[in-house]
């Protein structure tokens, strides 16, 4: 009878701890059960937006900055202070058509509008905090630099070439920059090929924010081989430049063309026959380079305005001086940008193509003075730039050759 009292007992207190341990474990699951999931935390423009309301809009034809945040709330004295007392730090008249903005709220009752944020481009914003004390400032979105390659081989133009692969345009108009002065990009032939080392913006880690700089570029045009690295020497004011693999610099004293990504429509000729004067022959002393009405129109070299005016034939032009044998001139313009005695840069937009003057289409016609007598510039051995100062070649070898090594290895599609 003992015996079997032990038993009951024992298997008694058994079931007792095992139900109690059921239930503390189906307790204890549905402790986590209840216990509510938490939205992650976004981080932008500086502040945890989980804090806030959002409003993300954009600005619309006829909105103006005052219009906008007297929508949400905001007083006429604050928006007043914002355009008067802040307006070196930001133009509240220069809010653009098409630019984004956020409205950071707080998440009480009132629904107070505590921060209004601009986006200037995709990197750069402007900040009004209207907590406390009035503060507007500037900030940068995070941007992480990418190295990426590509190449191609030519079939039609280089722009064609890069969208066939999905490449930014950008990486043609950095390209043409760089070759400006060595390579004539309206006369690229099929089976020409590149290969190019850049770095690519990611911003905020997610958004593709376009091309950062292109580090080392390679361009096999008719036959010859040019290779580009970008390189910034330690010397009082220098500025970055690209060299070739002898240190030569790329940079001439004439780029080849007053307008980018336009082709010739008529050459140098001195025995050229012109409809406009019932097939005449009439010397054409320039080149045209046919090119859509506004396209701009580059200064090829340094220089100082001798002429910008409109005259007969030549419609609106610019002739510039260069120096005691160089003039450039620049014809059929829609509009001037510089005026007389006024010096320009190489690059520098000196005015609009048009049709203004004996024209049949919107095109450029660029004319060339040498020791003042009318040349074709592409038959004239233009000067050179000085090549990289002895005291900076050490460094830049050590810098320029790893690269060319990585653009020897890329293989071309």
């Amino acid at each position: 009878m003992l015996r079997t009292y032990r038993k009951i007992l024992f298997f008694g207190g058994l079931c007792f701890v095992l139900i109690w341990f059921y239930r503390s474990c189906d307790s204890s699951e549905t402790e986590l059960l209840e216990v509510e999931e938490q939205s992650p935390l976004i981080s932008e423009y500086g502040h945890t937006l989980n804090d806030f309301v959002v409003v993300r809009d954009t600005v619309m034809e006829g909105d103006t900055f005052g219009a906008i945040l007297d929508a949400h709330g905001v007083s006429q004295n604050k928006i007043y202070e914002v355009a008067t007392t802040f307006r070196d730090v930001f133009d509240v008249r220069k809010i653009g058509i098409g630019r984004p903005y956020v409205i950071l709220k707080s998440r009480d009752s009132t629904a107070q509008t505590q921060l209004f944020i601009y986006e200037k481009n995709r990197i750069d914003y402007a900040v009004i905090d209207f907590r406390d004390s009035l503060q507007v400032y500037h900030e940068k979105k995070p941007v992480t630099l990418i190295e990426r390659t590509a190449s191609g081989v030519i079939q039609g133009s280089l722009s064609e070439t890069l969208a066939q692969q999905n490449l930014s345009p950008y990486l043609a108009e950095g390209m043409s920059d760089i070759y400006a002065w060595t390579i004539n990009f309206f006369q690229l032939q099929a089976g020409d090929s590149f290969k190019i080392i850049y770095t690519e913006r990611l911003i905020s880690d997610t958004i593709a924010g376009g091309v950062d700089e292109i580090k080392g570029a390679y361009f096999a045009h008719k036959g010859e081989s040019f290779y580009a690295f970008k390189y910034l020497s330690e010397a009082a004011n220098a500025v970055p430049d690209y060299y070739d693999e002898e240190a030569n610099n790329l940079r001439r004293a004439f780029l080849k063309a007053p307008v980018k990504f336009s082709r010739i429509s008529s050459r140098y000729n001195l025995r050229r026959r012109i409809a406009h004067y019932a097939y005449k022959v009439r010397p054409h002393k320039g080149t045209d380079f046919a090119a859509p009405v506004g396209t701009p129109i580059l200064a090829t070299a340094d220089g100082t305005v001798s002429a910008a005016e409109r005259k007969g034939g030549n419609g609106i032009y610019v002739k510039l001086r260069h120096n005691a044998t160089y003039e450039t001139q620049y014809l059929h313009m829609k509009k001037l940008n510089v005026r007389r005695g006024q010096k320009v840069r190489q690059g520098q937009v000196i005015g609009w193509v048009g049709m203004t003057g004996n024209t049949s289409g919107p095109h450029v016609c660029y004319r060339f003075w040498k020791n003042g007598r009318q040349v074709d510039p592409f038959k004239t051995d233009l000067p050179k730039s000085e090549p990289l100062a002895q005291a900076y070649r050490q460094d830049y070898a050590k810098k320029m050759l790893p690269l060319k090594d990585q653009l020897d290895c890329i293989v071309l599609p």
